[in-house]
């Protein structure tokens, strides 16, 4: 849950996943060069920030977070796209919101502040994945791409939900509430309406049933808010605004 936050620069899943499973997931507190409305470590290439600061933040994790790489970034276009890193040329940058690997060293990356970053991985440590799993990514099937990407039984598998805006904090319209209705009637219950043709939405049930459906049921995270939680980028709370990474990696 929240608590999982630390007050320093990042911070690690709490799943019980082997131990040769590796997870970061860096705060804006983080030491970075990034000035506001960026500040300050702003990872993300297509905010607004001067391209050769985030470059520079980018290049920083390395030495931070003691990855083996440097992390495999995705050009992310709220889509259901899934690169197999292993398959991959790993200098390129993907236009995908998810991402697999079995190879140990290869840092898988999703970029947010809002959307739902979502980890995976098999429970014998062979297989990792993540996903970039906004309201739209979510809706068109992300999360059962990776699983099946992933190639490992879906019961073998564990997840977690990392920091995405809460519940509370979250009102959509009609078109996003009817998307998960047309896949599922059942979504109906990861929405409360607020006012005539508006719902606060709950990425965290919706991800939730989402992986339950296709039989992952270890699940663990949620229970973030990123407009309410100043130690997270917010694109709903402030607009002009950074992004944080969900990294994972096998050792």
């Amino acid at each position: 849950m929240a608590a999982e936050v630390a007050d320093s620069g990042a911070f690690q899943a709490n799943w019980p996943a082997p131990a040769r499973v590796r997870t970061a997931i860096t705060l804006r507190t983080m030491a970075g060069l990034s000035m506001p409305p960026f500040d300050a470590c702003n990872l993300g290439a297509r905010s607004g920030d001067d391209p050769a600061v985030v470059e520079a933040n980018r290049a920083g994790l390395v030495g931070a977070l003691g990855l083996p790489a440097q992390p495999m970034w995705l050009r992310q276009v709220h889509g259901n796209a899934v690169v197999d890193m292993d398959a991959a040329v790993r200098d390129a940058e993907f236009e995908a919101d998810a991402a697999v690997t079995r190879s140990d060293g290869a840092v898988l990356a999703v970029l947010t502040a809002d959307c739902l970053p979502v980890l995976l991985c098999a429970d014998d440590g062979s297989a990792i994945g993540i996903a970039h799993a906004g309201w739209r990514g979510l809706a068109a099937g992300v999360i059962e791409a990776t699983v099946a990407k992933l190639g490992a039984a879906p019961a073998s598998m564990l997840a977690w939900l990392g920091p995405a805006i809460g519940p509370d904090s979250y009102e959509v319209g009609a078109e996003v509430r009817a998307a998960f209705l047309a896949h599922d009637a059942t979504a109906a219950a990861a929405f409360e309406e607020t006012r005539p043709g508006h719902w606060q939405c709950d990425l965290y049930a919706l991800a939730r049933q989402r992986l339950a459906d296709i039989g992952v049921h270890r699940v663990f995270g949620g229970g973030f808010d990123t407009f309410s939680d100043s130690r997270f980028y917010s694109y709903r709370r402030d607009r002009a605004t950074g992004r944080f990474a969900s990294l994972v990696w096998l050792a």
